[in-house]
């Protein structure tokens, strides 16, 4: 097995590769149900909104999302994450990063000013931290529905280095996106924890 080189959170190869990720620090919030909703798009309206308060520059926040399947589901490894289990009964967590160290009052005052149609009672906005962690992950060029070739290429990767998945499927959309945006264009990082 090859040993997993540092490298910086939002870069991915082409190629798949065997990395360790810092420790990142988000705003995020849970869902569930297939993405591409309008549950799943307001959510992340939100976590955008309530990142942009809390960075305070402005900026288009890198949209993140975990995903897994409820307890019970058949077993998935990498390459057929999607295609096991059915899609709707997915687990989501939507994230944007923000600096270390915010405090729970800091994200409620960002809520409130980000608060608008988008955001819902329901919706548990919360901080959460992932640690430095081994990953396989592979940068995914163009429309989301290409992911499961790009998905096998990395499962083949991981399964030859005799590593499988240990959390989270994560998904990383380097470019920003709304239902009606071309994805021809469009980068995203998909990675694995692994062990």
């Amino acid at each position: 097995m090859q040993t997993a080189t540092s490298t910086q959170h939002l870069h991915a190869s082409d190629e798949p590769e065997l990395v360790h990720t810092p420790t990142v620090h988000y705003v995020a919030v849970l869902g569930s149900g297939a993405p591409g909703t309008d549950q799943f798009y307001r959510k992340k309206l939100l976590i955008g909104d309530v990142a942009r308060a809390l960075n305070g520059d402005g900026a288009e926040p890198v949209i993140e999302i975990q995903y897994w399947y409820p307890e019970g589901s058949l077993p998935t490894e990498i390459a057929d994450f999607y295609s096991v289990n059915p899609i709707p009964t997915l687990q989501y967590r939507v994230m944007a990063t923000i600096p270390e160290g915010i405090t729970a009052d800091e994200l409620n005052a960002a809520r409130t000013r980000a608060a608008s149609a988008l955001t819902s009672a329901a919706d548990s906005v919360e901080l959460f931290t992932i640690p430095e962690q081994d990953v396989v992950q592979v940068m995914h060029h163009g429309p989301f529905s290409e992911e499961f070739s790009t998905l096998d290429r990395l499962g083949q990767f991981a399964a030859a280095q005799n590593l499988h998945r240990s959390g989270p499927h994560h998904e990383v959309h380097l470019d920003a996106f709304t239902r009606q945006t071309p994805q021809d264009t469009l980068r995203t990082i998909l990675r694995d924890p692994v062990a």
